[in-house]
């Protein structure tokens, strides 16, 4: 008897036991402790996990605290308390943080949903699946110890554990995905073994304080560098030059680049002042500059795509030493200009095919600039109305076919788990902040001159808005060197569409002229 009443008193002594004499306690602590991880996180992770190393943290310490809440409440209960009080802590914690992915939730169109989506979506299955997980188990374990587990057996103990080995199986399942690494194919030989003095790397490279990242491939180390900027702002397209830039990969080394708040380096968009089209200029002489080192060479080639065409021009401009020659793909002029001609283009097309629902919206969104990236969006899914017809080349067909890479390349090896979801955010949030600051751009007025040499691909069925500001431009540049070649089956990307008639340019035009 009397060892019966010093157990009792023992176990009334146990910290949790007075807790759960204290529901009061165990419910503000439970409330406190995960508010705090929630602002933690909000003000390391601001558009919540950005990197693998990332996602895992916030599942860690979310099953963590889960598990907290479920051993002070003893209450499933605590699965609708812990993650609210983690969601009202990152909320209130990053309001001034900017882009669709962390703006006010808005459902009235497809970008905004897939914000929502990609930004709370992905964090609530990387933070709260966890969560809920360890509430499940901490509910078990704290039902055990206090002896208010029911005594069962058989069917009724395997349905009690049911939910729990769920949702293990499902977090198993995300930490498996979120450790599988990203990785670039090797240049392989004859042999079938990766090629002597060949590259082939993924790599993070600090560039202005912040780590981006770099795709290098080349069947030979010694050849001169080709840096290959891509459009958007906000797109990554690592794997698609990998694909069709391999035989122009034996006569340079090309680099890919995720430029800060894309894909590899979307965590470098904060803090979002930062990004600015002069901050995108340093950073492109910077990656230059990096380059240059590792390589031992003087000066380096540039490929613009669209949106990377704007950074190329700019970088030359202020930097001609640095380059060979540039080379524009999709070139653009004036964002500004483009943006009102296309406006009109549209609204001619709704009236000419008696589309009043696209023309009443049209006019309702009015002539840009628009006061959010919305507007935009709607006019850009409106594109392939405008193209002229036209048939790609059948190489870049089956080339495109049997890569698979998916939507926006995001099948690719290059991208791990946590990289394919920044693909897609990074294009919503690096474009909403940094679209709006390229309306002054209009290199007639800007760019009268280069002193690199500028060699422009030019597709005849590129939208008219783009292509006529291009060949103004082009027309009347002053320049050490400059050539156009248009291609009549291709529009908006004639580096990617005629690959092999590129490779040929480069080949034999570009470099006897250019490299010294």
């Amino acid at each position: 008897m009397g060892n019966f009443v010093l157990e009792n008193r023992e176990i009334e002594q146990r910290p949790l036991t007075q807790l759960w004499q204290h529901r009061w306690w165990s419910l503000i602590i439970t409330v406190g402790v995960t508010a705090l991880l929630g602002v933690l996180i909000a003000i390391t992770m601001p558009r919540g996990p950005a990197t693998a190393v990332e996602a895992l943290l916030v599942l860690g310490s979310s099953l963590a605290v889960g598990l907290l809440a479920g051993l002070l409440l003893r209450s499933r209960w605590a699965m609708l308390l812990a993650p609210l009080a983690y969601i009202a802590a990152i909320e209130m914690t990053r309001l001034d943080v900017v882009g669709p992915t962390v703006d006010a939730i808005r459902l009235d169109n497809s970008f905004s949903i897939l914000a929502l989506i990609l930004g709370r979506g992905f964090h609530g299955i990387v933070g709260l699946l966890p969560m809920i997980l360890g509430v499940e188990v901490g509910v078990q374990v704290a039902r055990q110890l206090d002896g208010s587990s029911p005594a069962s057996s058989g069917m009724r103990t395997v349905m009690r554990w049911l939910p729990t080995a769920v949702l293990t199986i499902l977090v198993l399942a995300m930490t498996i995905l979120i450790l599988q690494p990203a990785s670039t194919p090797p240049i392989l030989g004859a042999d079938g073994r990766p090629l002597p003095g060949s590259i082939a790397e993924l790599t993070m490279v600090d560039i202005n304080g912040q780590p981006n990242g770099l795709m290098i491939r080349g069947y030979d180390v010694n050849k001169p560098v080709l840096l290959y900027l891509s459009g958007g702002p906000g797109q990554s397209s690592l794997p698609w030059p990998r694909v069709l830039f391999d035989d122009l990969s034996r006569d340079f080394i090309i680099v890919g680049w995720d430029q800060r708040g894309t894909g590899k380096s979307y965590a470098a968009l904060d803090p979002d002042e930062t990004l600015t089209p002069e901050q995108m200029v340093a950073d492109t002489i910077a990656v230059t500059d990096y380059l240059r080192q590792r390589f031992d060479e003087e000066k380096i080639y540039l490929l613009g795509e669209s949106w990377g065409t704007t950074l190329a021009v700019l970088a030359a401009q202020q930097r001609p030493d640095l380059y060979h020659a540039l080379i524009g793909s999709g070139q653009m002029v004036s964002q500004s200009e483009t943006d009102r001609l296309l406006y009109y283009d549209v609204l001619e097309y709704a009236t000419q095919t008696g589309d009043e629902a696209l023309a009443a919206e049209m006019r309702a969104f009015g002539e840009p600039p628009y006061a959010d990236i919305y507007g935009y969006a709607f006019v850009m899914g409106q594109y392939e109305k405008l193209y002229k017809p036209y048939t790609p080349p059948q190489a870049y067909i089956e080339k495109g076919t049997q890569a698979n890479l998916g939507p926006w390349n995001v099948l690719g090896s290059e991208y791990n788990f946590v990289e394919k979801v920044n693909v897609f955010r990074g294009f919503l949030d690096t474009a909403a902040i940094l679209y709006p600051q390229l309306q002054g751009i209009d290199f007639r007025q800007d760019v009268p001159r280069l002193d690199v040499p500028l060699y422009v691909l030019d597709g005849e069925a590129e939208l008219s808005a783009r292509r006529d500001l291009a060949l103004e431009w082009f027309e009347q540049l002053d320049a050490p060197i400059k050539r156009i070649y248009t291609f009549e089956n291709s529009a908006h990307a004639p580096a990617f569409e005629h690959f092999e008639a590129f490779t040929d340019i480069m080949t034999e035009t570009v470099l006897p002229e250019t490299y010294r």
